[in-house]
């Protein structure tokens, strides 16, 4: 029997694939993110519809947006906001002028291209959910969700982001290129002289209840030692690395990859109507919750070895205990 969470969460997938075509497994990430409380980072080549996917997402949802486009001459200010003096028959005063991440939902468009500076002034946002401005910090949403983009082509011009900031992403995504039939379609609806148009579905209310009500599912104890497993094997020299692990890998994914991994699956759970956490749960969310958390060597380049490929070199090789996908 479908629940509601599960209802709303088909609805939000209808109302996104009127301007989105293709690319569920995108949608369903960015949705387990966002009752998750995390957020994303979106990563694949111009054109493919990664900002049109975090505008329709807040028409859905009945939230705050806002769009900052990273460039190199973006300043911290230029975030987060700033103090400056109005006069007027009182005379002379500040006044706190807020910057676009007072959203619920932030659009960082090709977050890649700012300084290291600007990129640090969305560290405090994405992790404290508030801003330091003059001394005084002022609070964000909720929720609040930042949607970053990266291409990964063009990196002349860019500020590759450190590993402190790549770990604050809860979900990487990589978008990938439509099939042909998808791509008709996309020639078809934006060539067409109407536009589908997007309805809200949920308001903040019910986004921050079902983001509750995921907290609440439960974890049985060796489904969460798996998961303290999973995050170890990433570590080279660990008992439970595979050999590839100890060859290509320089640092493995932190305790917020294991926060990430218990948030994504209980997410999951909720979705199919369960309030436990089943091991085939946890096995569809490692990939895009540690892909990002992993610092291949040079070696690991050359032989072009990716994080995914070696996500799955764990997950065929550690054996994960837990109940399997049962309704409790």
């Amino acid at each position: 029997m479908s629940t509601p969470f599960a209802q709303d969460w088909d609805r939000l997938r209808a109302e996104l694939s009127k301007a989105i075509v293709g690319h569920e497994d995108i949608i369903d990430g960015v949705l387990t993110s966002l009752f998750a409380g995390g957020h994303v980072l979106l990563e694949g080549v111009p054109g493919l519809g990664k900002t049109l996917l975090v505008r329709s997402l807040s028409q859905a949802l009945s939230l705050d947006f806002s769009r900052i486009q990273f460039t190199p001459d973006l300043m911290p200010a230029d975030v987060t906001g700033t103090t400056v003096v109005e006069e007027d028959e009182n005379g002379r005063r500040f006044v706190f002028r807020p910057g676009p991440v007072f959203a619920q939902i932030l659009l960082a468009d090709e977050i890649n291209r700012a300084t290291p500076k600007t990129q640090s002034a969305m560290l405090e946002a994405m992790q404290e959910h508030a801003v330091t401005v003059g001394g005084e910090t002022r609070p964000l949403g909720p929720p609040f969700l930042v949607m970053a983009t990266q291409n990964p082509i063009e990196q002349e011009g860019t500020y590759p982001l450190p590993e402190a900031q790549l770990d604050r992403f809860f979900y990487k995504l990589l978008v990938g290129y439509s099939s042909r039939e998808e791509l008709c379609e996309i020639l078809e609806r934006t060539t067409a002289a109407d536009h589908a148009e997007i309805h809200p579905v949920l308001d903040t209310d019910a986004i921050l209840g079902y983001q509750r009500a995921a907290r609440s599912v439960s974890i049985p104890d060796d489904v969460r030692t798996s998961m303290a497993t999973l995050v170890l094997a990433t570590h080279p020299g660990r008992e439970f690395a595979p050999s590839r692990i100890d060859r290509y890998v320089r640092l493995g994914a932190s305790p917020r990859a294991g926060q990430a991994l218990s948030l994504a699956s209980k997410v999951t759970a909720l979705r199919a109507g369960r309030n436990v956490v089943t091991v085939d749960d946890l096995r569809g969310v490692v990939v895009p919750a540690m892909r990002h958390r992993l610092v291949l060597n040079f070696e690991a380049q050359a032989d072009g070895v990716t994080s995914d490929d070696l996500l799955q070199d764990i997950l065929d090789t550690v054996p994960l205990q837990g109940p399997a996908d049962t309704t409790f």
